[in-house]
């Protein structure tokens, strides 16, 4: 008989957490640079289309790895975060805390990294907060009523779970995952960090073109 176990629990997608606002900003921005640089590059003269292109190959990746990059990862087994310039890789096992203060961060193995795809918003908390905080009479509308609709089945809406601002729900997921899945042989192993060199090496060859147009210029 095989002493291989079958691997027959479920396999879901990642979860994948990121800011719309930020991929819209970056969006925008990326549209911006390339309208300036472009109309540099049709009408200047002289140095000044390739300090144009040295602009838009210095700043472009910059504006990628500060909006569009950032994201979090997280399944059954481990959490994967894309920040600015690296990639974590954080088996459940390996994590300590994710936690929410004033940003998002996880800690693992004696360090902290931070989750740049979740900002927190002390304002949108301070808002949950005030919600939380106001009296049933006031929360029941128009009517004044101050008793929540029973749920399907019968059963009481658990009205003492706080209304969360977008950064705490989504760090609420996290450890939830993390609580389930730490004791999974998937999610064993050590903390990965890798370098994002196609976001450094653009943005760095661009900076030293810029350097030394404007040296010779």
């Amino acid at each position: 008989m095989s002493s291989e176990q079958p691997h027959d629990e479920p396999v879901y997608d990642d979860r994948v957490y990121r800011s719309p606002m930020a991929t819209v900003t970056g969006v925008v921005m990326l549209a911006l640079l390339g309208w300036l640089c472009g109309d540099a590059v049709v009408r200047g003269s002289g140095n000044a289309p390739w300090l144009a292109l040295a602009v838009a190959l210095f700043l472009a990746p910059l504006i990628v790895a500060f909006t569009i990059r950032p994201a979090v990862f997280a399944n059954a087994d481990r959490m994967r975060v894309r920040n600015p310039f690296r990639i974590i890789e954080l088996p459940w096992a390996a994590v300590d805390a994710v936690r929410a203060r004033f940003s998002a961060e996880v800690l693992a193995e004696g360090a902290k990294y931070q989750l740049w795809s979740v900002p927190v918003s002390l304002r949108e908390r301070k808002k949950a907060n005030r919600v939380q905080n106001r009296p049933n009479g006031r929360l029941g509308g128009i009517m004044g009523r101050g008793t929540a609709a029973p749920a399907p089945g019968g059963r009481t809406p658990n009205t003492e779970n706080p209304q969360r601002a977008a950064a705490d729900q989504t760090v609420d997921e996290l450890r939830e995952l993390q609580e389930r899945g730490a004791s999974r042989p998937g999610a064993q192993g050590s903390v990965k960090v890798a370098w994002s060199y196609e976001i450094i090496v653009p943005a760095l060859t661009g900076a030293l073109i810029l350097i030394v147009l404007l040296a010779t210029g």
